[in-house]
């Protein structure tokens, strides 16, 4: 369904309606201009429609339809999506890891520090490297620079501190 709304909207390599699916999360993205309000509210009522087809409920407490344009944003798949200009001075969407997620690396790096405390540090950095590989990996996209630095200067920390207690 949202396929062929996708096409049925597009214009040339332009598209005016676009989604985004993983397992049971959805996210349908209308353009902005006042031209595709009536896309807004079509998309809506067809996926309301096609979801009572096949019996499934939507979770009123998570389904939420915003503007972005209106200082709006939302979460998905770990990351915070809002409207913010860019460095060209130009509307667009940024894209950064949600703090729940840098909270999670952090906790689990944590676990691992506290766990291996006694150890040489080539085995502590041997374990955190893949986690952190990991991690950095997945985030990579959008705008997750701060957020890296934020991770590596308290990882660059309890390092230090590391050291100088097997010292």
């Amino acid at each position: 369904m949202l396929e062929r709304a996708k096409e049925v909207t597009r214009n040339g390599r332009y598209t005016y309606i676009e989604y985004a699916r993983y397992a049971d999360d959805l996210v349908i993205l209308v353009d902005g201009y006042r031209r595709w309000n009536w896309l807004k509210d079509a998309a809506w009522r067809r996926l309301v429609e096609e979801l009572a087809k096949l019996d499934v409920q939507l979770n009123h407490d998570k389904t939420r339809r915003l503007d972005l344009s209106q200082g709006g944003a939302f979460s998905f798949l770990g990351f915070d999506f809002r409207r913010a200009k860019t460095r060209r001075g130009v509307w667009g969407a940024r894209y950064t890891p949600r703090m729940k997620a840098r909270t999670a690396i952090l906790q689990r790096l944590k676990d691992v520090f506290r766990r291996y405390r006694s150890q040489p540090i080539d085995r502590v950095i041997a374990l955190i490297n893949p986690i952190l590989r990991g991690w950095v990996g997945y985030f990579r996209v959008g705008h997750s620079s701060r957020c890296f630095g934020y991770v590596q200067d308290w990882v660059e920390k309890k390092i230090r501190r590391h050291l100088m207690r097997a010292r």
